[in-house]
């Protein structure tokens, strides 16, 4: 089975995402908006994508304040990590932020929030599953 880990710091978005890859997608889910944990689990193997909000306003890595777009950038410049699929999920909607934070990011995909078409959601997740 494959596993989705959910790098969000809203408890109640994490539930609703993990809710629905269980559900419609029948996945398994990891949630942590713990920087060093998401380092570990990805170093680890034991996922095979990750959703990651793109402001973790608690998010601290090494001392420093960081957000979903610095840890994408963390991850994907990791040999061993930077082939895992990463989707930036945010409620920063507005024109040009898609490409502007795929770009910075050297993410795989976008979704914003709040999510609306549950299926929709699934497929664009499994799309990027290994």
């Amino acid at each position: 089975m494959k596993t989705v880990l959910i790098v969000e710091d809203d408890l109640i978005n994490a539930r609703v995402f993990s809710k629905i890859l269980t559900k419609r997608g029948g996945l398994e889910v990891k949630h942590t908006e713990n920087v060093e944990e998401v380092m570990q689990i990805a170093q680890a193997g034991e996922i095979d994508i990750i959703l990651m909000d793109v402001s973790l306003s608690r998010s601290v890595y090494q001392g420093k304040s960081v957000d979903g777009i610095k840890i994408t950038q963390m991850l994907k410049s990791d040999p061993q990590t930077a082939s895992l699929p990463i989707i930036l999920v945010t409620a920063h909607a507005m024109e040009g932020d898609r490409e502007n934070f795929l770009k910075q990011s050297g993410a795989d995909g976008y979704i914003s929030k709040p999510v609306v078409d549950h299926q929709q959601f699934v497929d664009q997740v499994l799309a990027l599953l290994p």
